[in-house]
């Protein structure tokens, strides 16, 4: 089965609001075989409304409209709706009851606007609302399945969890559809696929497999998705491209349940029952704040500096001025000396520190904008790795945290 998603409201057109139902929907449709084809976003206009519903009712099994059912006069989905389907509204005396004891229970008088969310299409499925006036549709024809729903995000979702999905799998022909998702860093999407090599080795050439590269700042998502008939089919079929991806890319192959860099090493920490602390000057304390996100942290992290000033590197960490003054604050002798200190002063067992260029100004011939070298330091040794991350401020901080907190991966995992 495939399915289109059409959300509503003038409000998603100019950015207003984030359209986050298309994502939540598209999940759950995929969770039970059905395939998202086409999501299409309109606004409150009556004739591209109609328009919307036409193609997609024509193209796939399953429609799930969003938006525009609430009481006001720019709420016109159910109105369009009747027209589309040649129906009248008709009132739907469990919902109107409902309504009302959502009233009395807030001490709310009934005016005709709440009534009027009682109204409904005559001989559709009405889909209960538990946490709202406005119910969902069902319209069923022709083997094809048209949702109506609420724009209200929590709303929505508890009637797709509750009620749509649970009809679907009753439904659905059998098919299956499974994602496996692995994320990697510390190499660029086009050498990560020129490692990788051939794609026919990872997914056949049965057309049930895909894989697709996700890539973002931090690094590259690589995420499989195969289409069977059966879940055991399926599994089989995941399991091959995971082998067969680790085996050329393991090494920057980080996780592979969506877990964020900061949880790796919140457990990698814990395993070795290592102590860390951090000294941050470009960062500007990124590194503690994405160690600090993971709850129980405070098992393995101790601390950060934050010296961004120079008298503070040396005045906290003990970094010689005259080392500052000889090689500058932004170089491999001053990264490895704030890591040092860092871990002496918190009495961690790992330390790690930043000191780089983060631009658009700052930068020289020999220092340019996006410099940076991040420092690395436990009982046995101290040293720094130098990178560039580019001139943009904040895509460079994302970039060199992420970096620090591979390198400490690597050596946790005894890794080049």
């Amino acid at each position: 089965m495939k399915a289109e998603i059409i959300t509503i409201g003038d409000e998603l057109l100019i950015g207003q609001i984030i359209n986050t139902n298309q994502a939540y929907i598209a999940e759950q449709l995929n969770s039970v075989g059905i395939s998202c084809d086409r999501m299409t976003t309109v606004g409150d206009d009556a004739a591209v409304i109609v328009d919307a519903f036409t193609e997609a009712y024509n193209r796939v099994d399953v429609v799930c409209v969003t938006g525009g059912l609430g009481p006001t006069h720019d709420d016109i989905t159910k109105k369009k709706v009747c027209d589309f389907f040649k129906k009248d509204l008709v009132i739907h005396e469990e919902t109107l009851a409902h309504i009302q004891a959502l009233a009395q229970k807030r001490n709310i008088a009934m005016i005709q606007s709440n009534i009027d969310q009682a109204l409904v299409p005559k001989d559709c499925t009405v889909i209960p609302n538990a946490n709202g006036t406005a119910p969902g549709m069902l319209f069923e024809q022709n083997n094809k399945y048209f949702f109506v729903l609420p724009g209200v995000p929590f709303e929505m979702k508890d009637m797709i969890d509750t009620w749509i999905i649970p009809f679907l799998k009753k439904k659905n022909d059998g098919s299956v559809v499974l994602h496996k998702t692995m994320k990697t860093t510390g190499i660029g999407e086009s050498m990560l696929a020129h490692e990788i090599g051939s794609i026919e080795n990872i997914i056949g050439t049965d057309g049930t497999t895909t894989l697709a590269f996700l890539p973002n700042p931090l690094g590259t998502k690589l995420r499989i998705t195969v289409k069977d008939n059966t879940i055991e089919s399926a599994r089989v079929k995941i399991q091959h491209a995971e082998q067969t991806l680790r085996s050329k890319v393991e090494k920057y192959i980080y996780s592979d349940d969506e877990k964020d860099l900061e949880d790796v090493i919140g457990v990698l920490l814990k395993e070795h029952n290592y102590t860390l602390s951090t000294a941050e000057s470009c960062t500007g304390g990124l590194i503690a704040n994405r160690i600090t996100n993971v709850s129980g942290s405070s098992e393995y992290f101790l601390g950060g500096f934050v010296v961004y000033h120079n008298h503070l590197k040396s005045r906290e960490l003990g970094v010689p001025e005259k080392l500052i003054a000889d090689h500058g604050a932004v170089s491999q002798e001053v990264a490895e000396a704030m890591a040092h200190g860092a871990r002496l002063s918190a009495k961690s067992d790992i330390a790690l520190s930043t000191t780089g260029i983060a631009g658009p100004t700052g930068g020289t011939p020999e220092k340019p904008v996006g410099i940076c070298w991040i420092g690395y330091s436990d009982s046995d040794s101290t040293f720094a790795t130098k990178f560039n991350f580019g001139d943009n401020r904040l895509r460079f901080k994302e970039r060199a945290s992420q970096a620090a907190l591979e390198l400490l991966r690597r050596k946790l995992l005894k890794m080049q």
